[in-house]
C-alpha cells in the first residue's frame, strides 16, 4: 500500500476542520498527516491499543483512533484525529470512511491478493479478469490448486500468519482470509502435480497448525484450475468437498473433491427424490428397522468387498453366523448383499439415508 494514497486524501481534510488528521501503521509510525512535522513519529503504545480493539474506536494521548483492517481481518493502519471528544469521534469516522475507500480502491487496482480473492468470491466480471491480470503482470494460464482451510471448534487469528509462513512466495501463492473460520490457500502448481501431492500439501498444513497453534482443521481440496477464470469453480469445489465430507466421510479431515465419488451426486439430489428412492428400495421394511448391530455387520461386509470369510474373521464370528445375519437382512429388506447388484443398491441407500439425516439435523 502506497502512503502517498493516504496523504492525498489526508491533505483534503485540512479544509474540513482545524483538527490534525493522520494515519499510523501497525508499528505506530505516522505515515501520513496534515501536520507534516509529525511524519515519522512512532507511537507504539497507541498502535498496541488500537490492535487490541481493532473493531472499535479508541482514544489515546488526546487523540481518537479508528483501525483500518486488511485481508487478514486485523488492522494494517489506523486513522487518527486530535481530540478525544464527540466531535473528534465524528471527524475520525469521516476520515476513516474516506481513507478506507481509498485503500480499497487502491488494492482492487494494484494488489494481487485482493485480485485473486475477488476471483474466487465471484466479485469480478470474467472479461475484467484478463484486463486486471495484464495490469498486474499475472500469469493467466498457470495451473493452481485451491485449499479451503476451515478451523473447527475455535479459531485463531495467528492461523493466517502460520499459513503465510508456509507459502512465502507472494507472487505465486496466496493466503486469503474468507471469514472468521475459513482461509483459502491458492497455490500455483505444475501440470504433473498429482492428487496425492495435493493431499500431502494439505496434510502439512494440518500438522503445522495442529503443532504450532493446537488448531483442529478440516481442509477441502478443489479441482485444479488451469486458468484464472476457473479459480471460482475450484473454490466452490473445495467448499463442496468439506460439506460432502461432513456427511459421508466424517472421520476424514482432508477431503479432495476429485475423490468424493457417488457422495457428490447424492448431495446434489432433492430430498423428496431421496425419500422416494428409499421407499422404493425398502418396500418390505424401512431402513430404520435395522438395528445398530446389523448395520455394523453390513458396513463391515462392504469394507471387506462382500467377502463372507474375511468379514466373519474381522467380526470374530463363525462364517455360518454371518450367513445367518445376511439371510435375516434379505428377509427384512428383500436385498441379498451377496449379490453385487443388490449390494450396490443397498450401499447407495445407506448413503442416501445418511444424507437425509444430515439435512434433518441442520
Amino acid at each position: 500500500m502506497s502512503n502517498s494514497v493516504f496523504q492525498s486524501v489526508i491533505v483534503q481534510l485540512r479544509d474540513v476542520s482545524d483538527r490534525t488528521f493522520g494515519v499510523i501503521d501497525t508499528e505506530g509510525s505516522v505515515v501520513s498527516c496534515t501536520d507534516m512535522s509529525m511524519l515519522g513519529e512512532r507511537w507504539t503504545e497507541a498502535a498496541l491499543k488500537v490492535g487490541n480493539a481493532s473493531d472499535s474506536m479508541v482514544t489515546f494521548a488526546q487523540k481518537t483512533f479508528k483501525a483500518i483492517v486488511g485481508n487478514s481481518n486485523y488492522f494494517e493502519y489506523a486513522v487518527f484525529c486530535t481530540g478525544d471528544d464527540e466531535m473528534a469521534r465524528s471527524f475520525c469516522t469521516m476520515a476513516y470512511i474516506a481513507l478506507n475507500d481509498a485503500k480499497t480502491f487502491y488494492e482492487e487496482k494494484h494488489d494481487r491478493g485482493t485480485f485473486v480473492k475477488n476471483i474466487i468470491m465471484d466479485n469480478i466480471l470474467p472479461g475484467d479478469i484478463y484486463i486486471r491480470a495484464k495490469e498486474l503482470h499475472f500469469a493467466t494460464d498457470a495451473p493452481r490448486a485451491v485449499f479451503l482451510v476451515r478451523q473447527v471448534g475455535h479459531s485463531d487469528v495467528a492461523t493466517m500468519d502460520v499459513l503465510m509462513g508456509m507459502f512465502p512466495d507472494k507472487m505465486q501463492d496466496f493466503v486469503l482470509s474468507i471469514n472468521e473460520n475459513d482461509i483459502a490457500v491458492v497455490k500455483q502448481i505444475t501440470l504433473s502435480t498429482t492428487g496425492e501431492e495435493l493431499e500431502k500439501i494439505a496434510s502439512d498444513m494440518e500438522e503445522t497448525l495442529k503443532n504450532e497453534l493446537r488448531i483442529k482443521t478440516v481442509i477441502g481440496i478443489g479441482t485444479v484450475a488451469e486458468h484464472l477464470r476457473e479459480l471460482a469453480d475450484s473454490y466452490k469445489d473445495a467448499q463442496t468437498a468439506i460439506d460432502v465430507g461432513k456427511v459421508f466421510d466424517t472421520e476424514k479431515s482432508i477431503i479432495n473433491y476429485e475423490n468424493l465419488g457417488i457422495g457428490r451426486l447424492i448431495y446434489q439430489l432433492p430430498t423428496t427424490l431421496c425419500e422416494i428412492f428409499l421407499s422404493e428400495v425398502f418396500k418390505k421394511n424401512s431402513i430404520d428397522s435395522l438395528d445398530q448391530e446389523t448395520l455394523f455387520t453390513i458396513n463391515k461386509f462392504f469394507e471387506n468387498n462382500l467377502n463372507v470369510s474375511e468379514t466373519s474373521r474381522k467380526l470374530f464370528v463363525h462364517r455360518n453366523t454371518l450367513v445367518y445375519r445376511l439371510e435375516k437382512i434379505k428377509k427384512l429388506t428383500g436385498l441379498d448383499l451377496r449379490q453385487f447388484d443388490h449390494a450396490i443398491v443397498f450401499k447407495v441407500a445407506l448413503m442416501v439415508r445418511k444424507y437425509l439425516t444430515s439435512r434433518e439435523n441442520r
